[in-house]
């Protein structure tokens, strides 16, 4: 099989509605040049898809899916016990405040782990797929110190521009 074109990130959404959140992981995923795919499926709408897609994805050359999911947000967990690739979870605000959805991805039974981040937190959910991909390619080890570098760069010079602030008290 020819895996040049294959991706290697998949972003699974509950439904499209999901999408102004987990476009900050898509966008992310290609300014680091990263092969992915993006769908919607929903775990109680199209359960068989669901499991069909996750017991493919190993085979399809998947290394990380990032499922963000909202309110009832079964969908990480049912992806995650369908494969052994790794899962990350976007808990998606929806009924309080985004609570529901990141319980529900943090409580998952022994074997059947889903790495969750913060709710709506998409791009750290692109950052930790990265990260994990990384561990053995040694470009995308070089992108992630270079954008961790970025976020140093930008505190520093924000510092600097809040130095420079004028008030009487301020010392």
């Amino acid at each position: 099989m020819n895996t040049e074109n294959c991706p290697l990130v998949s972003v699974i959404m509950g439904s499209t509605s999901d999408l102004p959140i987990m476009e900050k992981a898509l966008e992310f995923l290609d300014s680091m040049g990263v092969k992915f795919e993006v769908n919607a499926l929903s775990a109680h709408r199209t359960p068989a898809e669901v499991e069909s897609f996750a017991a493919n994805a190993q085979n399809r050359g998947i290394k990380v899916i990032i499922a963000g999911a909202g309110m009832a947000a079964a969908l990480p967990g049912v992806i995650a016990a369908n494969t052994v690739v790794p899962v990350i979870g976007v808990p998606i605000k929806g009924t309080f405040d985004g609570l529901d959805a990141l319980l529900s991805m943090i409580q998952m039974p022994p074997g059947i782990p889903v790495a969750t981040v913060a709710v709506n937190g998409a791009l750290n959910a692109a950052i930790l797929a990265l990260q994990i991909l990384a561990v053995d390619n040694r470009a995308l080890m070089q992108k992630m110190a270079a954008y961790k570098q970025g976020l140093k760069t930008k505190i520093v010079k924000a510092n600097e521009a809040l130095s420079k602030l004028d008030y009487n008290n301020m010392v």
